[in-house]
């Protein structure tokens, strides 16, 4: 099943990196992926955007009108590709950040303390993974605990046991805020 998602934020927030582990993820799952990013004009700091589609059969195009899943990392994020969430979808919002209310009533809506509970675990940069999680959790049908996990452990090898371990507690701590939203 074909499944889109929007990744969006500032730069420095890993967006892009979220977006390509979960595209990476998808592909050693055997399933096929694309990831298109899109940078704003300033150097630092600017907005930084990616779409990622999975599919089980070949991807024609990665273009699409409007998307099934989106993460929206702040609130320019939020104000800017929110409408672009086709009803029926899932929005894993980054609370730490996103300061006005979300009022769409027409799509699953994950709210996740993201900066804040990734600075309670000892390192803010671990923040997508938490989303990362998230998205697992409200069971968007991207990617699976299991798989993530197996990507994370490939790409944390190299690194000290502790950062394998810091991902680890984020990807936990989003899958567990994703599912409670679901199961409200």
């Amino acid at each position: 099943m074909k499944k889109s998602l929007v990744i969006s934020g500032s730069g420095g927030q890993g967006v892009m990196s979220a977006g390509i582990m979960i595209a990476q993820t998808a592909v050693d799952a055997d399933k096929y992926a694309t990831f298109l990013p899109e940078y704003g004009p300033e150097q630092r700091g600017g907005s930084a955007k990616c779409t990622v589609v999975v599919n089980d059969s070949e991807i024609i195009s990665p273009l699409m009108a409007k998307c099934d899943t989106l993460i929206v990392m702040n609130e320019q994020a939020y104000a800017k590709f929110g409408k672009t969430l086709k009803s029926g979808g899932v929005m894993i919002a980054n609370t730490s950040r996103i300061t006005s209310e979300i009022t769409r009533d027409d799509v699953t809506v994950v709210r996740v303390p993201a900066d804040d509970l990734a600075v309670e675990l000892g390192n803010i940069k671990c923040a997508n993974i938490i989303l990362i999680g998230a998205l697992i959790g409200a069971e968007a049908g991207i990617i699976t605990e299991e798989a993530m996990l197996a990507s994370l452990d490939k790409k944390f090898a190299s690194k000290k046991a502790e950062v394998l371990a810091l991902n680890h507690a984020a990807l936990a701590k989003g899958v567990a805020y994703g599912k409670e939203a679901i199961h409200k």
